[in-house]
């Protein structure tokens, strides 16, 4: 029923194939809202377990699954949502392997928590040509783009001088909950928009959200 979206737009998220890497605090909302708006195929990338400290963010995982694979409680959300998405798990996902992974998809999310993933995948969706829709939370803020053929790369946003040592851990430092459900939906309905071909993606643009001051803030590069 929705104008612009219709049969066609719906038959596009059918026969999509979208890689979300990564089922905590930014893959839950993204994996959810994706497995319901009726993505073909989902494939989660996490080999990471589930702890209590997660809960309050990761909001697919429940005190149940404590000490489960994240992968495959990301999996069992997505069925019991919508029992039409196939869904294919990725254990791990390295430098040396990423290439291969993405290759079988249209579109990469990723909500990872380190620069040598996110460079790994980015690499990978830049040889494939693919899109790459990128999100990042700390503390009280987040921003969400999108890295495609045709605009700036990866590097462009994140010189290869950046370390991880430079940035601050959400162990260290904290997250709000919320925060990384307004990030994950921002990234699901950006691959929704590159999959049906919907509104503009935030390709050389990055989206900012202060969530104390309550205001959205954009940027390009």
């Amino acid at each position: 029923m929705l104008k612009g979206m219709g049969g066609t737009g719906q038959q596009a998220l059918k026969a999509a194939r979208v890689l979300v890497v990564g089922a905590g605090g930014l893959g839950s909302p993204a994996i959810a809202y994706l497995a319901g708006a009726g993505v073909g195929t989902l494939g989660i990338a996490d080999h990471d377990m589930i702890s209590l400290s997660n809960l309050q963010r990761q909001v697919i995982h429940t005190s149940a699954g404590i000490g489960a694979s994240k992968a495959q409680s990301a999996r069992d959300f997505a069925v019991a949502l919508n029992p039409h998405v196939a869904v294919q798990l990725h254990p791990q996902l390295t430098a040396a392997n990423a290439a291969e992974i993405l290759a079988d998809y249209d579109v990469v999310l990723d909500g990872t928590d380190n620069l040598v993933t996110r460079r790994a995948v980015a690499a990978a969706a830049a040889t494939a040509r693919i899109p790459l829709v990128s999100g990042a939370v700390s503390m009280f803020d987040g921003q969400v783009s999108v890295f495609a053929p045709g605009g700036p790369d990866f590097d462009a946003l994140y010189p290869a001088s950046a370390d991880d040592d430079d940035l601050p851990s959400c162990e260290a430092t904290g997250i709000l909950g919320p925060l990384t459900g307004v990030i994950g939906a921002l990234m699901a309905m950006e691959a929704i928009k590159l999959i049906t071909g919907i509104g503009t993606p935030l390709i050389g643009r990055v989206l900012t959200y202060d969530s104390q001051g309550a205001r959205f803030s954009e940027f390009s590069f």
